[in-house]
């Protein structure tokens, strides 16, 4: 199959884009994060991403539009429930453009981070793409997340500490109170 692959940054698609290239699928990446936060963060994972890209020579769709007003119009008063409402608006910008690209489904990076509701990403994929027309490749990519950070560790590649929007940035870096 011809499979987009929407990618949060290079160290998550190291080990998605193996084992899908492994399995015979024809692999493009679709950067499109609009959560990301600061400016600065945005443009590490971006350029990490398109190095990675084309040291494995693997094709990609880059929207590098700074997108944080709309993921934060998207997200206020629902900070909350805010990591359904940024895989809602990946996944479906995802399915989007692999109707137009003629994909024959889509499939997201955040699959292999063990920090990510699984199931939520599974089931909104699996109903953004009934309602676009363009399958949601489910695999769990999770048993590939740590072969995945010592490869990029090798590598040298900018690996971020949080899932990149202002909320997760706080929850890392904000002092825990001892309970």
């Amino acid at each position: 199959m011809k499979i987009l692959l929407h990618a949060c940054c290079g160290p998550c698609c190291i080990y998605p884009v193996d084992a899908l290239r492994k399995e015979g699928h024809e692999i493009w990446g679709y950067s499109y994060n609009p959560n990301i936060h600061p400016y600065t963060e945005f443009i590490k994972r971006l350029e990490t991403f398109k190095e990675y890209a084309e040291e494995i020579n693997f094709s990609v769709i880059v929207d590098d539009n700074y997108g944080l007003e709309e993921y934060l119009r998207n997200v206020v008063f629902r900070e909350g429930d805010r990591c359904r409402v940024c895989y809602s608006m990946r996944l479906r910008k995802t399915a989007q453009i692999a109707r137009k690209g003629k994909f024959d489904a889509f499939t997201t990076t955040l699959l292999v981070s063990p920090f990510q509701n699984h199931q939520l990403i599974k089931d909104m994929g699996e109903a953004i793409g009934t309602e676009i027309g363009v399958p949601f490749y489910y695999q769990d990519f999770r048993p590939g997340f740590k072969e995945g950070v010592i490869k990029s560790k090798e590598e040298n590649m900018y690996r971020q500490q949080y899932c990149g929007c202002i909320y997760s940035e706080r929850d890392r870096y904000k002092p825990r109170k001892n309970k």
